[in-house]
């Protein structure tokens, strides 16, 4: 086959098949052609091979969020301290790894937050065969035949992500987590970017496969002249507001030469004081032309968005009967629990949607909400939106429902656009979905898709950013400052965490005041990079935070910099808080985690299950579903494999009823989608056991499981 061409890419593709020389789209379907596997012998997998990557970091809580990529007999896939391995598929023997800390190219070690991996993408021009994958603000080109760095392309084999975004974001957290995607001689990339006021913007690019120059820019916050600029009353948003990235992936019609993007929020999250407007194009799915980036339609399901809803997953390239037509389109879960189904090439909807009047009536001075969102009459939300005092969870003793039913009574709740505010407003479906970054998956047999989702209500609450009185003298003063300025929001006014942010209470037990001054300058998975921080800042935060007595007595030297009225924003919140029982339940009443099959032909739910089990209530019966992050496969086998959950099991689902089939417990939580293929005349099943959220083990495992001889 000559000339560039593109199979079974990144983390979300379309299918695993045997043959990974046909040319494919990546539709981001999560549907495999085998059916070797059916539902009359799935209860007969076994274990086929175990892969250990050996570098699991436990004392982090590291993970594994990568489905691994199939070609050519070889699979692909990140390790918890993002090496990049190649193994035999068939055995899972390795062939090669590639470490980005040790790259044996005698060029620069590259500094890199831990942050977690989703995938890698392949690209091949005849002999010419490259892995694309990220580390920290690193775009790597690795030989996939060798493991070796492909020096020719970049910077010795490799591209800052800071560069090429329009203005200096070198200071700023800039990262990817999703693979790019590949169209001919294109790398089309997103990236991951800060959530607060100092967020870099998250503009589209594509480099090209060969020599890693950028060769296209989209721009998801407009600048003058563009489409979209006059939707920003701030004439100069564009110099100074961050986000709007496409951090989740894309979703690519090879055909039609169209990619998929879905964006986030315009960055800071909870308030849009110094944001106001429209603001195009944040959570806006982007249809653009693949070899030029112009855009060809966009759909904006929330305008003004201040509730953290970014569209989390690429849509699904679907083809579906509607009117009696065949139409290919697009199908967009989103975190409200709504999916959108558009039409590929024009963007109009192929269900009814309705701009439904929402609460505008903020307590917070500057706030502009926009009086309408979009409301899809079909098909209907496959999670509860709201949460009401006749949904407090029932399985509780009766004294935590009344502790329960006080606390909801001080929140605003009732409707999932209620303004944030200093009371605390109820966020559900909560800041993880309904649907999040696993991505759906859909039987073209039947129309169906799947999602799994998330209902687990947060609590968002506003506080005010003290005012700088006087500069503070010492380093206990800087760091109290500091903390309460870029890390409140995540750790909470009294350092404990919440939601998939760690408690700092006990940090002097794991860092020193130059290994925690590092952290902050690197990051690590959620945490962003404070590169804007001088090293007199990071010291004094660190002297706060490890609580060392000694270094908070330290005459604090403030560094010289301008003033910037809209990174110093007037308001941030006191933590990500999951709304809980006494006894680390939700709040709410079950199931907590559900699988939902949805029919796109008629927008019908054709079933839905709970999806996961806490043990101690499975003993007594009661299986409730448990939070879940990773997809599902659907094969023509008839089957829909998911791990995804906090119990640490992988599942096998009847496609068509619902019904569990066969389930394994996994040596660590599947946080991860499943990847379906082929390899010596044998079907396989395997997913990346890396456990490390939700309170669960870290693991370091692949396991493949297969049908015996």
């Amino acid at each position: 086959m000559k000339g560039p061409w593109l199979v079974l890419l990144p983390s979300l593709l379309a299918g695993m098949v045997s043959c990974s020389h046909d040319r494919r789209e990546d539709l981001s379907t999560h549907y495999s052609a085998l059916d070797l596997v059916d539902t009359a012998n799935v209860q007969h997998l076994q274990v086929a091979w175990t892969y250990h990557t050996g570098d699991m970091d436990t004392v982090n809580h590291s993970q594994i969020q990568c489905r691994p990529l199939f070609v050519d007999g070889v699979l692909y896939g990140t390790t918890p301290r993002l090496k990049v391995f190649a193994l035999d598929a068939a055995t899972g023997k390795q062939r090669w790894v590639f470490d980005p800390v040790n790259p044996g190219d005698n060029s620069t070690r590259p500094n890199f937050g831990l942050n977690n991996n989703r995938g890698v993408a392949y690209w091949q021009d005849g002999a010419e065969k490259r892995i694309f994958f990220t580390a920290g603000s690193w775009l790597y080109s690795i030989d996939a035949a060798t493991g070796g760095l492909v020096t020719s392309f970049g910077q010795h084999g490799k591209v800052d992500l800071h560069d090429g975004l329009g203005r200096d974001v070198h200071d700023l957290y800039v990262a990817a987590t999703s693979p790019g995607v590949v169209y001919k001689d294109l790398l089309i990339l997103g990236d991951r970017v800060s959530e607060g006021s100092d967020a870099a913007p998250g503009h589209i690019r594509a480099y090209d496969t060969r020599t890693g120059q950028i060769r296209w820019i989209f721009h998801t916050i407009p600048q003058p002249g563009e489409y979209g600029y006059d939707t920003w009353e701030d004439s100069i948003a564009y110099k100074h507001i961050g986000g709007a990235n496409c951090w989740s992936g894309f979703s690519l019609d090879e055909k039609r030469g169209i990619v998929y993007a879905p964006t986030g929020s315009a960055s800071f999250d909870f308030y849009g004081g110094k944001r106001k407007g429209q603001g195009l194009f944040a959570d806006c799915l982007l249809a653009l032309d693949a070899a030029t980036g112009k855009r060809i339609w966009h759909f904006q399901d929330i305008h003004h968005d201040i509730w953290d809803k970014d569209l989390p997953t690429p849509p699904a390239l679907v083809t579906v009967m509607h009117n009696g037509q065949s139409i290919d389109a697009v199908a967009q879960p989103t975190k409200t629990g709504f999916v959108f189904l558009l039409d590929r090439e024009t963007g109009n909807s192929l269900f009814p949607i309705e701009e439904r009047p929402v609460p505008v009536n903020s307590t917070l001075p500057g706030e502009e909400l926009s009086p309408t969102q979009p409301f899809p009459v079909l098909p209907k939300p496959f999670v509860r939106q709201t949460f009401s005092d006749s949904d407090i969870n029932n399985l509780l003793p009766d004294s935590s429902i009344e502790d329960i039913r006080r606390r909801l009574k001080g929140y605003h709740t009732g409707n999932m656009f209620n303004p944030m505010s200093k009371e605390g407003t109820v966020v559900l479906p909560g800041l993880d979905g309904g649907a999040e970054w696993g991505g759906p998956a859909y039987d073209p047999a039947t129309g169906w898709l799947y999602v799994n989702a998330n209902e687990m209500p947060w609590v968002i609450t506003i506080v005010d950013v003290p005012p700088v009185k006087t500069e503070p003298t010492t380093w206990l003063g800087a760091g109290k400052e500091l903390y309460a300025r870029n890390c409140i929001s995540c750790h909470g006014p009294d350092r404990k965490g919440g939601g998939n942010y760690p408690s700092l209470l006990n940090t002097a037990s794991k860092y020193n005041a130059v290994s925690f001054a590092a952290l902050v300058g690197a990051g690590r998975r959620m945490m962003p990079a404070f590169k804007q921080l001088s090293d007199e800042e990071k010291g004094a935060l660190a002297s706060f935070i490890l609580d060392n007595k000694q270094l908070q007595k330290k005459p604090f030297v403030a560094a010289a910099r301008p003033v910037d009225s809209f990174l110093n924003l007037p308001y941030t919140i006191t933590g990500y808080n999951k709304f809980l029982s006494k006894e680390g339940y939700p709040a709410i009443r079950p199931p907590w985690g559900t699988l939902n099959a949805i029919n796109l032909n008629t927008g019908a739910l054709e079933w839905k299950v709970a999806l996961g089990e806490y043990p101690e209530l499975a003993a007594r019966g009661i299986v409730t579903g448990t939070e879940n992050y990773g997809g599902a496969v659907v094969t023509a086998g008839g089957l829909l494999f998911i791990a995804a959950t906090r119990d640490g099991k992988l599942r096998a689902f009847n496609k068509r009823t619902g019904k569990v089939l066969w389930e394994t417990v996994l040596p660590a939580p599947g946080f991860a989608t499943p990847a379906v293929y082929s390899a010596g005349g044998k079907q396989y099943v395997v997913v990346a056991c890396g456990g490390g959220k939700l309170g669960t083990a870290s693991g370091d495992s692949y396991v493949a499981y297969a049908l015996p001889r």
